[in-house]
């Protein structure tokens, strides 16, 4: 079975930094087109940051400057560099991301989601 699974989430102070991972674990041939999304409470869930077709990366307009999205193609996992944490980052964190399990087949999964809280 193919998954996504994330970490790094937790509590921190305004300002200061987290980093999450989202690794694809199973058999798999690789990964590509990863997101990450947020959603705070009462709220819908939003798109925060993501590897575009094109290779590069675009972020929503509230993080640019502060997250950072990255990958370990060997590793099949990405990463968001969070810095400079705001109180209304908080919420639940998912990375979303296609998993090959072949050069020719490919699955679109979620990650379990992981907590981020940031405290003003």
């Amino acid at each position: 079975q193919v998954q996504l699974v994330e970490s790094g989430g937790g509590l921190v102070q305004a300002g200061g930094s987290l980093t999450l991972s989202c690794a694809a674990s199973g058999s798999i041939f690789g990964i590509n087109a990863m997101r990450w999304y947020r959603q705070a409470p009462g709220k819908q869930r939003e798109l925060v940051a993501q590897f575009t077709s094109g290779g590069t990366t675009d972020y929503a307009d509230s993080v640019k400057g502060r997250f950072t999205i990255s990958r370990d193609n060997a590793k099949n996992t990405g990463y968001l560099q969070m810095n400079s944490l705001k109180p209304d980052d908080t919420g639940v964190y998912y990375c979303n991301a296609n998993i090959w399990i072949s050069d020719s087949r490919f699955y679109n999964q979620w990650g379990q989601g992981t907590q981020v809280t940031v405290s003003s």
